[in-house]
């Protein structure tokens, strides 16, 4: 027993330690873009790209369930930078952003601080775009906060409640007991390029573009307290949506959704379609034959659409 109990303490010794090098690795190979706010005693992660000028509309970008601003740095953003002043902000718990609290944040939680980190930049009325769980982010904004946005821009987003079973990888990491226990081993032995993998299977039926995997960090998504928040946010957010969906009709906004009809992540017509039917004059742009990431392999749709929006608020736009 002595024999086993000391075998045990030397493996959770280098499991802790390569969990930490692992994390260290991933932080010093892909930093922060930009700057750290402090919003009501939270540090979160603001990138901000384009003009400073006063005709040039506000963009706020918020990324998918595991993501981080790297991903619509890639190429989105600076695209959009020579008409918006885009801001792109780590939600909390992943990137370079800090946890709210220890339950993995509500979408209206996240909605609150991201909006008040908006202000603090001086965009007092953005447009809002969410890409897939940041989507369901932008609509709590949208239901909560409707004074401090001008139009609001989804892309492949979860709106509605969904009979799909979680699945058992978030079953385990969202655990109150197995999940502190099994995440750090996944830090410790878990290789990047099986999470290159993964990014694989979200970008399918298209591949994802080249350099995507280098320039997001893999990596900053295996680090112990993203892996907890990730799974937590998941696991929450289908109670969430299902609160939210009721007040959806009081959203009186510019609202352009844009959804791939190959996406099997978050299904068009189990989504998209009906939250059109729930917002008046919300529009939807099917793209046919795209997955769930249309930002990277439909960009121009996205920009077009982002464009109607603006359009629609009585924004500067290029249309």
């Amino acid at each position: 027993m002595l024999l086993a109990l000391a075998l045990l303490v030397i493996f959770v010794g280098i499991t802790l330690w390569k969990a930490r090098a692992h994390e260290a690795r991933a932080v010093a190979s892909h930093p922060p873009e930009g700057r750290i706010l402090t919003v009501d005693g939270h540090q979160v992660h603001a990138v901000v790209m384009g003009p400073d000028r006063a005709d040039a509309p506000d963009l706020v970008l918020i990324h998918g369930l595991s993501g981080n601003t790297r991903d619509f740095t890639h190429s989105l953003a600076p695209a959009l930078a020579a008409h918006y002043r885009v801001i792109i902000f780590d939600r909390p718990g992943l990137g370079h952003s800090e946890r709210i609290n220890r339950t993995g944040a509500t979408i209206t939680q996240q909605a609150d601080l991201l909006s008040r980190a908006a202000q603090q930049l001086g965009a007092e009325r953005p447009i809002v775009l969410g890409h897939s769980y940041g989507g369901a982010v932008a609509l709590a904004w949208a239901v909560r906060w409707p004074e401090t946005l001008s139009a609001l821009v989804l892309l492949s987003a979860p709106s509605q409640p969904w009979q799909r079973d979680l699945g058992w990888y978030y079953r385990l990491t969202s655990h109150p007991v197995v999940g502190p226990l099994l995440i750090p081993l996944i830090t410790a032995y878990a290789q990047d390029s099986r999470v290159s993998d993964t990014i694989d299977a979200i970008f399918a039926p298209q591949d994802p573009p080249t350099g995507y995997a280098a320039h997001v960090g893999v990596g900053l998504t295996l680090r112990r307290e993203a892996l907890r928040t990730i799974a937590l946010q998941r696991v929450n957010l289908l109670s969430e949506i299902t609160a939210l969906q009721r007040q959806y009709p009081q959203i009186d906004l510019p609202v352009e959704s844009v959804h791939g009809t190959a996406d099997t992540t978050v299904g068009l017509d189990i989504h998209a379609l009906p939250l059109t039917e729930q917002i008046d004059g919300a529009r939807l742009a099917r793209l046919d034959g795209i997955g769930h990431m249309p930002q990277h392999v439909a960009q121009p749709a996205v920009i077009a659409a982002i464009d109607r929006a603006a359009t629609r608020a009585g924004l500067p736009s290029k249309e």
